[in-house]
């Protein structure tokens, strides 16, 4: 089988997260960060070395909606962004409700004893992780 992706994209950061070949579990892979909010190139390049290096064959992408479900702006660049990932790519780009996910991580992260000032440089790809553990549990829940 081939992995999964997950992506928490923000301003400045992309953290990043895969799935193992049985797709049942997510690690946490790194955090991308850019300088500018509008340079991607780099960006798009990492996602795609990391695309082929682990044999992805699905993006997950969290899709941060407002607590009342509804999508603001943040949603609709979330989107602009995996509409763009999906055509550089040509992967399907599924999104997941990413709510909570970074008071979770950084819930993960302050349990596993790591100080708060050091927290930032995992928080991103360890929200990653938890919304793609998320979409692959909701997947074997549907098998």
């Amino acid at each position: 089988m081939k992995r999964i992706m997950g992506l928490d994209y923000g301003d400045k950061t992309v953290g990043v997260a895969i799935s193992d070949e049985m797709q049942l579990t997510a690690q946490p892979v790194e955090t991308i960060v850019r300088e500018r909010i509008n340079k991607m190139r780099r960006t798009f390049a990492r996602i795609e070395d990391l695309i082929e290096e682990y044999d992805v064959e699905t993006i997950v992408i969290g899709l941060p909606k407002k607590l009342n479900n509804e999508e603001g702006e943040r949603c609709k660049l979330t989107r602009e962004f995996g509409s763009r990932m999906e055509q550089r790519t040509g992967l399907t780009v599924v999104y997941q409700d990413e709510r909570l996910t970074t008071v979770s991580a950084d819930a993960v992260l302050q349990e596993g004893g790591i100080r708060k000032d050091r927290r930032k440089q995992y928080l991103d790809k360890m929200a990653a992780s938890i919304l793609l553990q998320t979409y692959l549990d909701g997947m074997a829940h549907q098998q």
